[in-house]
């Protein structure tokens, strides 16, 4: 196997960019190459790719180690000066590896207080290491085999930022409340793709990003989300929550929130007592067959509302139910049962998504004053250019041709004082 070793003057580190001097050795006799003048220590320590992969760490480095990468080996184990006692390391990188805990001792980070960025991801861990360097700010635990973290095992790491659990086999009982209490730092929390049933208790006041998708949550409850009450994205896609898992109240604590993820959770309604502040709804892939005038009366300030590929009929579509959504700029409704445009459109909508629904029909009306509106789409609807009325496109002064192969334009046999000033960009069946 190759490694590689770079170098920085022990004067002055500055970046490794601008190292005097590099070299290349073999794992019995590493040569080095720098200025006479210059005092060199080790800096970074690689593996390059080679037919034989390391099954086992090296058992000492350089004390002076800044970044060391074994990523893509077979390392089963590693020993405790491999990256222990460095107190300049900053980065170690142990991913796509075959590393079980036993392979990790207990002190495998002892004396190295400098480590911002671990990465154990695509190994065989099974919980949590313990002891992990209390200095860490990104920890990469994705794709491994953990079911459990220990009892304090996070207790160290204020200064954690991001922490990435998704793929693992992680339930209710491999968490407890103080899990992730003592990170007073944390941003961002992956634990998407395992197999929690309900949200995590403790999480942190700091957090921002919450991903729970491809889990089994079946229900979400404002108690487990008291403390986090700066979450700004939540991550809730492909779960269990059913029509009565997202109860009213259930996201009252979360008066921040900019971004709701619901897609294919078998909602059969748009969730009530929202936070007023939600700024995108992404409810796809659902059951909602009905919006009344007060459904979305809650969320004034969303942006976006996706209720694509629900069971949304015309009949059942108030014609009240955009009333309160002045703020609203994108509205996708592709995928539904709709058989004519909705009535009371927000005027400053910009985008319109209504692709594969059953549209029939086409009338000035529902289109009056949404003079901002830049693409609407219509493909795979029912129309033919006798069903567009008289007027239709008069006020849709915004709307751009979309050049491409799976765009098309109105059709040609369209009356030309149908059309306003720009060819609008009306997708048709395609």
């Amino acid at each position: 196997t190759a490694w590689t070793f770079g170098f920085s003057p022990t004067t002055s580190p500055g970046p490794r960019s601008t190292s005097p001097c590099r070299t290349t050795s073999s794992r019995s006799s590493p040569t080095m190459s720098c200025p006479a003048s210059v005092a060199c220590e080790p800096s970074t320590f690689t593996t390059t790719s080679s037919p034989r992969k390391l099954s086992v760490a090296p058992q000492f480095l350089p004390r002076s180690l800044r970044v060391a990468d074994l990523a893509a080996n077979q390392v089963m184990e590693i020993f405790p000066l491999t990256f222990g006692e460095k107190p300049a390391l900053r980065s170690v990188y142990l991913h796509n590896n075959q590393l079980s805990n036993a392979g990790l001792p207990a002190d495998a980070f002892r004396g190295s207080e400098a480590i911002a960025t671990l990465s154990l991801s695509n190994n065989r861990l099974s919980y949590l290491p313990p002891s992990l360097p209390p200095s860490l700010e990104r920890l990469h635990l994705q794709n491994n085999l953990i079911s459990k973290v220990p009892r304090g095992a996070l207790s160290r790491q204020t200064q954690l930022r991001e922490l990435y659990l998704q793929h693992n086999q992680l339930t209710d009982s491999g968490l407890d409340a103080t899990t992730f209490s003592k990170l007073h730092s944390l941003e961002y929390l992956d634990l998407s793709h395992n197999q929690l049933t309900t949200v995590p208790a403790g999480l942190p006041r700091t957090l921002a990003i919450l991903h729970l998708g491809r889990n089994r949550i079946r229900q979400v409850e404002a108690a487990r989300l008291h403390g986090a009450r700066g979450l700004r994205y939540l991550l809730l896609q492909h779960n269990q929550l059913g029509s009565s898992g997202l109860l009213a109240g259930a996201l009252r604590p979360l008066r921040g929130l900019h971004t709701l993820h619901l897609y294919g959770n078998g909602l059969d309604r748009v969730p009530p007592a929202l936070p007023r502040r939600l700024r995108a709804l992404v409810l796809p892939h659902n059951r909602v067959a009905a919006l009344g005038p007060r459904d979305l009366a809650a969320t004034p300030g969303l942006a976006e509302l996706n209720l694509a590929y629900n069971r949304l009929a015309s009949a059942r579509v108030h014609r009240r139910a955009f009333r309160r959504l002045r703020a609203l700029r994108s509205l996708d409704l592709a995928g539904n049962q709709l058989t004519r445009l909705p009535i009371g459109l927000p005027t400053g909508l910009r985008t319109l998504r209504l692709q594969r629904n059953q549209l029939r029909m086409l009338e000035p009306e529902p289109l009056t004053r949404l003079d901002q509106l830049r693409d609407l789409n219509l493909a795979h609807n029912r129309l033919r250019v006798g069903d567009i009325g008289p007027g239709t496109w008069h006020e849709l002064q915004a709307l751009q041709v979309r050049h491409g192969p799976v765009s098309h334009t109105v059709p040609r046999a369209l009356p030309s004082p149908f059309l306003p000033h720009r060819v609008p960009n009306v997708l048709f069946r395609g």
